[in-house]
């Protein structure tokens, strides 16, 4: 009997953690619970758009957000010294619509990230209330800002951001966006665990949509706070979590579209800026947990790639009885997590028996990440992170 019950024992640390993963996310809130009807007053809403070489994309986010059914909004994309065509189309479409004005990022201070200066040099000529942060390759429902606004209020956020649908068109975005959601979604749960978080480390954004009141935002310095981070959403949040404001984060996949990728490149690229010298601001344990986190996140894929290769050198028999027991376990475990994450992504699910070739893309992207330490590298420009 003991030998039969070994093997089942021995894969609770690849059953137990899905499943716990599965039921703190399934207990999250989406904006859909939230009235799209508009109170009066209406108060100002800034929409800040900061763009580098966006061409591609520009034009989408920006009628999108044009569309909006809020009443009082104004759009300000910036140039962040775009060499593509992104201000000659955002300009096009200002000179049809008064709401939208097109500025240009002033020459980056030293110290700065890109992203955080075009958004502080839009938000320096922004006249709303609330300040909405959101990224050039989303598209937004006409009802997003009214919900949003409505779920401020609701809930008195200080902070609020939303997580929306990840668009994936090719075989790599299935392959590998997947996996970097699901390894937020296991770190930070829900979006009420999110909303609830006490300790900073254990507060997130997404940078693909915030919105803040203006009061805090000014009070706590603005992206200057962020200036030399990586991940500029999360320690905005934390910044925001330490300073004793509230920040919410609530689902909105119908409401919010986002195609981060278009490339295996820029997966790649995209994902090694942000996966090392960024995540590990959400390390707990401070100091140490920083000083683990390279090995923690090897770690992570190389224990879910344990399982399919100890399942195939069983099946030809170069491992024993037990060991087929023990990877058939946590291979159909991760095969159930991973068909529930591509089904709530609605990615075709056929790509959950492709989740082995996943983690090693994450070993790579990690590895690649972890070698190059502080030093990121995005948009033809070179950064030293915080």
């Amino acid at each position: 009997m003991s030998v039969a019950i070994s093997p089942i024992l021995w894969s609770l640390p690849w059953v137990v953690p899905p499943f716990i993963a599965l039921i703190r996310t399934s207990r999250s809130r989406h904006l859909n619970d939230v009235p799209a009807e508009v109170e009066s007053p209406a108060p100002l809403v800034s929409v800040v758009i900061p763009a580098r070489n966006e061409a591609r994309n520009i034009e989408r986010c920006v009628r999108s957000v044009l569309s909006t059914q809020y009443p009082s909004v104004e759009v300000i994309v910036v140039d962040d010294h775009s060499s593509d065509a992104t201000a000659t189309i955002a300009r096009a479409i200002a000179a049809s619509d008064s709401r939208l004005r097109v500025i240009g990022a002033p020459a980056l201070p030293a110290g700065w990230f890109g992203k955080q200066w075009a958004c502080a040099s839009g938000a320096s000529v922004a006249r709303g209330e609330i300040l909405v942060f959101t990224d050039a390759d989303t598209q937004h429902s006409s009802d997003l800002l009214p919900r949003v606004v409505n779920a401020m209020r609701e809930r008195r956020a200080d902070l609020l951001s939303v997580a929306g649908h990840q668009e994936m068109h090719s075989f790599w975005e299935r392959v590998i966006q997947p996996q970097m959601f699901a390894l937020i979604a296991i770190r930070y749960g829900g979006t009420e665990h999110m909303s609830n978080a006490k300790r900073p480390a254990d507060a997130i954004a997404n940078g693909q949509f915030i919105a803040l009141s203006r009061e805090p935002y000014d009070a706590l310095g603005g992206h200057g706070l962020v200036r030399d981070r990586v991940a500029e959403d999360l320690s905005m949040a934390q910044e925001f979590v330490r300073a004793g404001r509230r920040v919410v984060i609530l689902l909105a996949r119908e409401q919010l579209s986002t195609h981060m990728y278009a490339s295996l490149r820029e997966i790649v690229g995209g994902w090694r800026k942000n996966v090392y010298a960024g995540g590990r601001h959400a390390s707990v344990g401070g100091a140490f947990g920083r000083s683990l986190y390279p090995i923690i996140l090897i770690a992570v894929p190389l224990i879910g790639l344990l399982p399919p290769v100890a399942l195939l050198l069983a099946a030809v028999g170069v491992l024993s009885s037990a060991w087929l027991v023990w990877s058939a376990i946590a291979v159909v475990t991760a095969l159930v997590f991973w068909t529930a994450i591509y089904s709530f992504m609605n990615a075709p699910v056929r790509y959950v028996l492709l989740y082995p070739l996943g983690l090693v893309m994450l070993l790579y992207i990690a590895a690649g990440a972890i070698l190059r330490g502080r030093r990121v590298e995005w948009k033809e420009r070179t950064y030293d992170s915080a």
